[in-house]
């Protein structure tokens, strides 16, 4: 195929399409999937980048405040929903799942009712899934390059202001479910998601419907009540946000409810129907390191700061900074078991230098009084 055909970002509203054109581009698309699957993604779609209702939808969480000290979530305007603004020229998104669910990890339920325990966000117990998924997409664009010869194109993986949800919807991947997360109804929710911004003229797929009907599984599960309505998240009450994303104090009326979660949360995920059809992942890179899947409490604790740089090397834990690591197992250890060798962790730490730190073991500490 000629690369002067595809390598040209025509818009779809053009009808400059020759019949041939269009024959090329439908097989050029089966192609991309087929690449897909063959480097590991679970499915390959293809979206227009018609965002309106996504763009709505962001303008009012944001009003709502939803979004807590995630500043970035506002600052690139129109960026984030009319991805021709991020990368001129773009008239598709070629966007792609991966199944990371790990197949020899202990079960997440049996982790949560022990509370000497650390819970950690399944995505997160092996390597960085923003380096394996980065790396896949951009062999699957020089693949297409190697077929069709230039393009325009960008790969991205959180790497931007996305609204890589939406995208994978439009491209058949799944629907937004009411926790907010994409749920596929072969496969569950349990993936992440990585796009290719490009100007070639693929033919979109068709986007997926919804199929949460009346369950409110996720919503009632949620422990600090962060789904404040169907489809609407504040993630000011999000577990997720609060042990990741946010670096200041943790509100003292949700710190019991964190239990044993240090980095992140999947309730909403683990009581969602769906998921009976979830497959663990065959991907090496995102099976347990260091027994993060179940480690104690107490032994996380301990860790200095070059035994955590060394220990999440590689891996998403890393967002959290060493400060927040120690914040949220101060937490964890309040709502532990009460016990000689917890209280003897926490009082340890009660001379951090951080204030943060102190302030966190102080609260824990009162807990087992």
């Amino acid at each position: 195929m000629p690369a002067i055909i595809l390598a040209q970002p025509l818009s779809p509203a053009e009808s400059g399409l020759s019949d041939m054109v269009v024959r090329e581009t439908q097989k050029l698309a089966r192609q991309i999937k087929a690449w897909g699957e063959e480097l590991g993604f679970e499915q390959v779609g293809i979206a227009g980048i018609e965002l309106q209702e996504a763009e709505r939808r962001l303008r009012t969480w944001l009003e709502r405040g939803y979004h807590g000290s995630m500043s970035y979530m506002s600052k690139h305007g129109t960026k984030r929903t009319r991805p021709d603004e991020l990368v001129p020229g773009t008239i598709r998104v070629i966007t792609a799942r991966m199944n990371y669910l790990p197949q020899d990890g202990r079960a997440a339920e049996r982790v949560l009712a022990q509370h000497e325990l650390a819970y950690i966000a399944r995505y997160a117990l092996g390597r960085d899934y923003h380096k394996v998924l980065r790396k896949r997409l951009q062999k699957l664009a020089t693949r297409i390059e190697d077929r069709i010869g230039q393009l325009g194109y960008r790969v991205l993986v959180d790497s931007a202001p996305v609204m890589e949800k939406p995208l994978a919807q439009r491209a058949g991947l799944g629907w937004i479910g009411k926790h907010t997360n994409l749920i596929n109804k072969n496969s569950g929710s349990w993936f992440v998601l990585g796009e290719i911004y490009t100007d070639l003229p693929l033919p979109e797929d068709e986007p997926a419907s919804e199929h949460c009907g009346s369950c409110r599984a996720c919503i009632d599960v949620c422990p600090t009540r962060a789904i404040v309505a169907p489809f609407v998240l504040d993630a000011r009450r999000c577990i997720s946000y609060l042990t990741i994303e946010s670096t200041d104090s943790i509100p003292v009326s949700l710190r019991s409810r964190i239990g044993n979660r240090v980095f992140g949360c999947d309730d909403c995920q683990l009581f969602c129907p769906w998921n009976k059809f979830a497959r663990p992942s065959q991907e090496a890179d995102f099976a347990p390191r260091h027994e993060l899947d179940a480690s104690q409490l107490i032994d996380l604790f301990a860790w200095d700061e070059e035994m955590w740089q060394s220990s999440t090397a590689g891996s998403a834990i890393r967002r959290a900074g060493y400060l927040g690591w120690l914040r949220n197992l101060a937490v964890a250890l309040g709502n532990a078991p009460t016990s000689p060798q917890v209280i003897a962790a926490l009082k340890a730490r009660c001379d951090h230098p951080a204030a943060m730190v102190r302030e966190h073991v102080g609260w824990a500490l009162k807990q087992h009084e």
